[in-house]
């Protein structure tokens, strides 16, 4: 029998936090001894290890997701939620450098790359320059981090290039879960022309989604023995 205590201590949590992961169903039941005392086992361990591993890079909503599975040995149905958790974070990487290249101005031909060249652009046509749903442009409307223009004859969205510009930077951030205090801070730094702010929390974005990206490899490396110990392999 591992004590609880023992556990906690080796993965730097508390022994509330491990009867937590129990509760919500995240490692198989543990049985008790007559004194009421838990008795963990290797696999618990293998269980908690990986729960706190896979926290930091993919978040405890997929941990949820994806233990039951683990437990009932649909090892490859887990991996795969994994995997699209994996492949959006790659896709974001992409999104985010494109962002600081419009930001820098590396090229002017960045943002022509993405758009017909023309004055205004519908809502449509900004959503599939910047890959970004209209539902969720007309939310960041709504929220006042973007205001285009209206048509003065049918009340119709006109977005600028620079709207597109604030567009792709309202992406990245939001991407780098940033409050969107700070995403107004940045595109009030746009707004006044100073763009080192905005290039800077760019960048800033960007390492965190390395850091990310290193935290997954952490988290499938505990994923994998966990696998191993269902499996039976160890």
């Amino acid at each position: 029998m591992i004590k609880p205590i023992d556990i906690a201590n080796e993965l730097g949590v508390s022994t509330s936090a491990l009867r937590h992961y129990e509760a919500w169903g995240l490692v198989p039941k543990v049985e008790r001894k007559e004194n009421g005392y838990r008795i963990y086992t290797n696999e618990h361990v293998a269980y908690f290890k990986c729960i706190r591993a896979m926290n930091s890079g993919f978040g405890m909503s997929l941990v949820r997701e994806i233990m039951p599975f683990i437990q009932s040995k649909q090892i490859t149905e887990a991996l795969w939620k994994v995997s699209e958790v994996q492949a959006k974070l790659f896709k974001d990487k992409k999104k985010a450098e494109q962002a600081l290249k419009v930001l820098e101005q590396e090229s002017v031909e960045v943002l022509n790359q993405l758009t017909r060249k023309k004055q205004f652009y519908s809502i449509g046509e900004a959503a599939e320059a910047t890959g970004v749903p209209n539902s969720t442009l007309r939310h960041w409307e709504k929220e006042g981090l973007i205001e285009p223009k209206r048509d003065a004859e049918n009340g119709y969205r006109l977005y600028t290039k620079n709207d597109l510009r604030k567009l792709l930077v309202i992406q990245t951030l939001q991407t780098a879960v940033y409050s969107l205090d700070i995403v107004r801070e940045v595109l009030n730094e746009m707004d006044t022309h100073d763009l080192q702010a905005a290039i800077k929390i760019t960048r800033e974005s960007l390492m965190h989604l390395d850091y990310l990206v290193k935290e997954q490899l952490r988290g499938m490396s505990a994923l994998f023995h966990l696998c191993e110990v269902v499996e039976g392999n160890k």
